[in-house]
């Protein structure tokens, strides 16, 4: 975490930054949060997190105070004081500290500035591999605080040699614990269309893919497509190559998925200039 961060009120120390320990969003898991990157010093996409992070708040019944261009002008004045060319930038609003210890009251609004790091190169060349799991995100096109079950279940996934989960119920897939899910079969590029959170890196692949088919995606089409991807703000397009034991077309990150990648690579360069 880096020396400067906004809270309360006020942009502080980073040391300054506490929390009630009777704060729902600590003993009921009941805030959100949102996350984008800089690059040389410009946030990318700032205006669809913060809509998206306004959003939340009003969903959730959050009392978010500072409006859309007063949050900008905090997130830029952090992104000078910490000198964060590229890095990351976490926004958290909690439930507060309410007389029954369950309802939402007026909670406390963070920014901190993070170190980022990615992926190594080598799984952008080999691909990764996720593990199935029988499971939908409460509020999934809420970006909530409450990641207890992903948290609970990665201890298994280091041993099985896993990137991450994706989630499917009633046979219909979703998402992974923190990216969107692509897939490409026979040229056409489809992503789910429910029980998920509208990503905004999801959102620039559905503009540089060109026709993409957002729509019910059974389980058994992912194992049998011929590439599969995935999206988020810290694994910007991350190829999947892998389910269970289950090989995803010739095991290698295909053609399409490099090319959006590129593409992806292009789009994010021109926003940072």
């Amino acid at each position: 975490m880096k020396p400067y961060c906004f809270a309360n009120n006020q942009i502080n120390s980073s040391e300054k930054a506490v929390i009630h320990p009777m704060d729902i969003s600590l003993i009921r898991g009941y805030g959100i949060f949102d996350f984008f990157r800089t690059s040389n010093y410009t946030p990318l996409f700032l205006i669809d997190y913060l809509d998206r992070f306004i959003r939340s708040a009003e969903k959730t019944r959050l009392l978010l105070k500072p409006s859309k261009d007063e949050l900008a002008s905090i997130i830029f004045e952090l992104i000078q004081k910490n000198d964060l060319e590229s890095g990351g930038i976490r926004m958290l609003l909690t439930g507060g500290v309410s007389e029954n210890h369950f309802s939402p009251v007026e909670g406390s609004l963070f920014i901190f500035c993070e170190d980022l790091d990615f992926p190594p190169k080598e799984k952008y060349i080999n691909g990764v591999k996720l593990l199935s799991a029988e499971h939908v995100r409460a509020i999934a096109d809420v970006k909530t605080t409450n990641y207890a079950y992903p948290v609970w279940h990665s201890g298994d996934w280091k041993s099985q040699g896993a990137e991450d989960v994706i989630y499917h119920h009633k046979g219909l897939v979703s998402e992974s614990s923190r990216s969107n899910i692509f897939m490409i079969k026979d040229g056409e590029i489809a992503t789910p269309d429910s029980h998920i959170l509208h990503g905004i890196t999801r959102k620039r692949v559905l503009e540089i893919s060109g026709k993409v088919n957002i729509r019910p995606i059974k389980f058994e089409e992912i194992l049998a497509a011929d590439e599969l991807f995935m999206t988020s703000t810290t694994k910007k397009i991350l190829p999947i190559t892998q389910i269970d034991n289950n090989k995803i077309g010739d095991g290698k990150p295909g053609n399409e998925t490099k090319l959006l990648m590129e593409k992806f690579k292009g789009m994010e360069s021109k926003s940072s200039a």
